[in-house]
């Protein structure tokens, strides 16, 4: 291990062994057998009726070398592993593997999201962009009778964000799972073709998010968009789809980020009347409510972590709709606990010719969704437990202007450094440079605000942006997104008198305070 790791080693006690974690992760060179795979890795239930005539494909995406501390949004090279005949892709299952086939700790290392992108669908086929899954591994599942037409001579590309929390190295495989039914196959001729639609609050975006800050909103639940002051900067709303002919919708389900609650999908349709939308949601004319994705948390401390599965439209769902409806898709978050930084809102929809399903203006048609998947095992270290790691509100204070951020440590005010804190005059600011952001592929790192003293165990649950008097740094790089464009932050001037406490968001071990003192 480099010097960099045995330092990182020797703070390991802070963060519950992640530092063995990280060598286990690290070793093996062979990817494990399927039933190894299955015995370590996630379980996961679909909620669809299963196809007759499918073949159940594994295929796997790699090996990826993840740098130490890496946050990039990347693009596969070379040939991206697919079904080899022609068909019918009815369900997709995503997941994150490492070489022996287990399925890495979401606090260690984490498929931020991964998007596959077909470069050769035309129109007939719907968007390029045909399944997208985060952390929370969303399961795709067409309802019998439908499946997305496949050619063995279409061209993928994956579209991957693999999040290292740590200061380890790490060789992983994206695998996906899909449902298969070949054209040769005599169930075949009973598919109808399926295309996704691709909604997102920020679509046309490769890094497609926003910022939810604590307390905003109204009832400590902020939508977004509706609830932004000119999210798209007075050009065109990025969260709504023209439907382009007579379809049915036959499914979908969300994805959003820790503290999301649900994402919800609307149709709306000039001049319509009748009984669009269930009691649940507000009702406006035009508008009707077609599916709530709700955020089932597993997470003991509630909204705040990965440990969560969406639900999706049930098999029955499918939804008519006309040519100039216009789809429009929001997502809202908990903002009672803390502030949720680069978040996302999107639901991948499937729709098919015809006029078939049910008139959402004379039927009701937000039923409740069923979960995609159940419980997850690496999602079982939530953190924010009592450790050793010291109160830096406690550290005497020196005064400083500068705080360099080298080899994963603040240079002071760091909670396992020289037991000191920066401390700079109400009204002056304390300015932040990240010296890891040009090494390998880049290190991002954030200045985040943290409850104090913000020094318990960290996980998938902690720590949190939950500080009463909020800042962030956003990704210190300039490498485009998902960095700030810089590799340098300022704290606010208008800091009260006090003492604060922070975090990164990217590699949230890293802790730190520093002092705002009275005017002279």
């Amino acid at each position: 291990m480099s010097s960099m790791g045995g330092r990182w080693c020797a703070r390991a006690r802070f963060t519950a062994g992640l530092c063995v974690a990280a060598v286990v992760i690290t070793a093996g060179a062979v990817v494990g057998s399927e039933g190894a795979a299955q015995a370590k890795g996630s379980t996961a239930s679909p909620w669809a009726t299963e196809q007759p005539g499918v073949q159940h494909l594994k295929f796997k995406y790699g090996p990826i070398l993840i740098q130490p501390g890496q946050n990039n949004i990347t693009f596969s090279h070379g040939q991206v592993p697919k079904p080899t005949v022609d068909g019918y892709i009815v369900g997709i299952a995503p997941n994150l593997r490492k070489a022996d086939g287990s399925v890495p700790r979401v606090d260690v290392i984490h498929l931020h999201h991964g998007v596959w992108i077909n470069n050769s669908a035309g129109p007939d086929r719907g968007a390029n962009t045909f399944f997208a899954a985060g952390e929370e591994k969303t399961i795709m599942k067409l309802p019998k009778g439908y499946g997305y037409t496949y050619k063995a001579s279409d061209i993928w590309t994956i579209n991957y964000m693999i999040h290292d929390l740590t200061p380890a190295p790490f060789k992983v495989w994206i695998t996906y799972d899909i449902d298969f039914v070949q054209a040769a196959s005599p169930t075949a001729a009973a598919i109808m073709p399926a295309r996704p639609i691709w909604m997102d609050v920020e679509n046309g975006k490769i890094y497609p998010v926003f910022d939810v800050i604590k307390g905003s909103g109204t009832n400590g639940t902020y939508t977004y968009p509706d609830q932004a002051t000119d999210p798209y900067h007075g050009r065109r709303q990025r969260n709504l789809w023209t439907i382009d002919k007579d379809s049915v919708l036959l499914g979908t389900a969300g994805h959003l980020h820790p503290g999301g609650l649900h994402d919800d999908l609307w149709l709306e349709r000039a001049g319509a009347t009748g009984p669009s939308s269930s009691s649940a949601v507000v009702t406006q004319p035009g508008t009707a409510h077609l599916f709530r994705s709700d955020a089932h948390y597993y997470e003991p401390a509630g909204a705040v972590s990965w440990d969560v599965s969406m639900t999706g439209t049930r098999p029955d769902w499918q939804v008519q709709v006309h040519k100039g409806d216009v789809l429009r898709v929001n997502t809202t978050y908990d903002t009672k606990r803390a502030s949720w930084y680069e978040s996302m809102g999107i639901m991948v929809v499937w729709a098919a010719d015809g006029t078939t399903g049910r008139d959402p203006f004379t039927t009701k048609v937000d039923q409740a969704g069923a979960l995609t998947h159940g419980h997850l095992r690496e999602n079982t270290h939530h953190g924010g437990v009592k450790t050793t790691l010291a109160n830096a509100t406690k550290f005497p204070t020196t005064p400083a202007s500068q705080v360099p951020i080298t080899d994963f440590l603040y240079g002071i005010g760091d909670m396992t450094g020289q037991k000191q804190i920066p401390e700079v005059a109400a009204g002056q600011t304390l300015t932040f440079v990240n010296n890891d952001a040009p090494k390998g592929n880049g290190i991002w790192h954030s200045i985040t605000a943290c409850k104090a003293p913000c020094n318990k165990e960290s996980g998938v649950a902690y720590p949190l942006a939950d500080a009463d008097v909020q800042f962030d740094s956003g990704q210190l790089g300039v490498a485009g997104p998902p960095t700030a464009g810089r590799i340098t932050w300022q704290t606010p001037a208008d800091l009260p008198v006090g003492t604060y406490t922070y975090f990164c968001r990217i590699h949230p071990f890293m802790r730190g305070a520093f002092e705002i003192a009275p005017p002279a």
